[in-house]
């Protein structure tokens, strides 16, 4: 079904196959290839957790591995300790630490650092994380129950019926539910201090599968579409905040106990936080994974201080250019490769020690999709892109990897733009609404050839431009090799 989707949607992006090539991992002979984590540890080996309960280690440079753990309920996520042989693992039940004390190359301490959260044996309550900030804290992020599946007893953690069924059915209301949260911080996002205490961070997620700090150390979480998500977004994750699916609403303190499902979606969608970026469903993302800062200095290709987001439906890795407008984050999605060697099921990604690689762990999880781990190589071509999309006060400001043909460049024709905005409702998914033709009334390519300023009249918060520039070359004739660049306009600049 997924191969058939992807093989029938619109593929957008031109992968830049002389800057990046693809190679497959071998994998141990004696286990399923159903890779769902990958991070590399302090002695340079990567490690990979395998969604049946394994942890192995691969020495990259004589292509050996061994088993390092096992016994865990799928482990979807892999953190590196402060010393080789420690790894912090999250799975279904708890956050563990696993560490070889005694230099055999296997782990002989699993310990629970953290596991202050419900369980209610329903399919759909995955575990994504961890990820660790400067001080030390862990943070974890929960997926929400299927409504298609009842909770097992005995539960784990409180236990709420809330959030299934309203009283009474009026208008405005949520009505019928997909998702619900049983129990304790189903939906939200978790902070572990150093002493191992749980903190609720936010809530509002559906399936927040997968967590990252940009450089300035802020975090983020994607989610998957679906019911009160219209297309896959990546949140700007903060302490109280509340990311839009309202099933979670019933572990907010400041909610005061009230029944999400008895709340009017007006209101809702008052208290939420918008997605600090909205991929365009499909022609983008399907599902969005582990979003991961490109520290590399350019080792992996220009796109350094951006972030890196795994696709799973999609035999994708997308990229997110973030910047900051009225003290929120907001930016422009890309394409950064498809397709060419490129699997799909991509669910954690690490970039290498020196910098050259993408290592993608790839799973099906229960749905279905490849497996397997491969790598993303740069080969040292930069590929003419656009860099930059960055909101200005009268349009947008492209700035490119290599300098552009100028008079390809200087067209407004060849800049064709869109935008709408995908509906916020309970219903699964929303197509694009309201699509509006938009028109560039100027170009002005600055005298570099690496910049582009268009003119763009009427633009509106709460949408997304979407650019598919065409018969854009670079000064040495490559050309630009992505067709797509989506926008998410949360709030103009000052002055408009």
């Amino acid at each position: 079904m997924i191969r058939l989707l992807w093989m029938t949607a619109t593929l957008l992006a031109q992968a830049p196959v002389s800057s990046y090539k693809v190679e497959n991992v071998p994998l141990p002979r004696d286990i399923a290839p159903e890779v769902a984590g990958v991070a590399f540890g302090v002695d340079g080996k990567l490690a990979v957790s395998f969604r049946r309960g394994y942890l192995y280690l691969l020495d990259v440079k004589s292509g050996r591995w061994s088993r390092f753990a096992e016994g865990l309920q799928s482990p979807l996520g892999v953190l590196p300790g402060a010393k080789a042989g420690e790894y912090y693992i999250a799975h279904l039940p708890e956050l563990t630490r696993v560490a070889d004390t005694d230099g055999d190359g296997k782990a002989d301490v699993y310990e629970t650092v953290a596991d202050g959260w419900g369980i209610s044996g329903n399919y759909h309550e995955f575990l994504y994380g961890p990820v660790r900030d400067k001080q030390g804290n862990f943070y974890l992020s929960l997926g929400l129950s299927s409504n298609g599946a009842e909770p097992r007893t005995p539960v784990r953690g409180e236990f709420t019926s809330k959030g299934r069924q309203a009283t009474e059915q009026k208008a405005g209301l949520i009505g019928k539910v997909s998702h619900y949260s049983p129990t304790t911080y189903r939906g939200c996002s978790l902070r572990i201090t150093p002493e191992g205490k749980t903190e609720l961070v936010s809530c509002g997620f559906r399936q927040p599968n997968g967590l990252g700090f940009n450089a300035e150390g802020d975090l983020f979480a994607t989610d998957n579409q679906g019911d009160w998500v219209g297309t896959s977004p990546l949140h700007h994750v903060t302490p109280g905040a509340f990311h839009g699916h309202p099933a979670s609403l019933n572990w907010a303190p400041w909610f005061n106990g009230r029944d999400p499902v008895e709340t009017p979606v007006a209101e809702l969608d008052k208290l939420r936080k918008l997605p600090a970026i909205q991929f365009p469903q499909n022609d983008m993302g399907g599902s969005v994974t582990q979003p991961l800062l490109d520290t590399t200095n350019g080792a992996f290709g220009p796109y350094a201080g951006q972030m890196l987001v795994a696709e799973w439906t999609y035999p994708r890795i997308l990229r997110a250019d973030l910047e900051k407008v009225g003290g929120e984050y907001q930016g422009a999605a890309f394409i950064l490769y498809e397709g060419n060697g490129l699997r799909a099921g991509n669910n954690r990604i690490a970039l290498s020690p020196d910098g050259r690689s993408l290592y993608t762990a790839q799973t099906s999880r229960i749905w279905g999709t490849s497996e397997g781990l491969q790598r993303l190589v740069f080969t040292g071509k930069t590929p003419m892109d656009i860099l930059h999309m960055r909101l200005t006060e009268d349009g947008f400001a492209l700035e490119f990897t290599k300098p552009v043909d100028r008079a390809s460049a200087s067209d407004p024709a060849n800049y064709p733009l869109t935008s709408y905005f995908y509906k916020y409702h309970s219903t699964y998914g929303s197509p694009k609404t309201d699509v509006t033709p938009e028109l560039v009334t100027a170009v002005t390519v600055s005298a570099d050839g690496r910049k582009a300023l268009l003119k763009v009249p009427g633009l509106r918060e709460r949408r997304i431009y979407e650019l598919r520039p065409k018969g854009i070359t670079g000064a040495d004739g490559d050309p630009l090799c992505t067709v797509e660049a989506a926008y998410t306009l949360n709030r103009l600049r000052a002055g408009r």
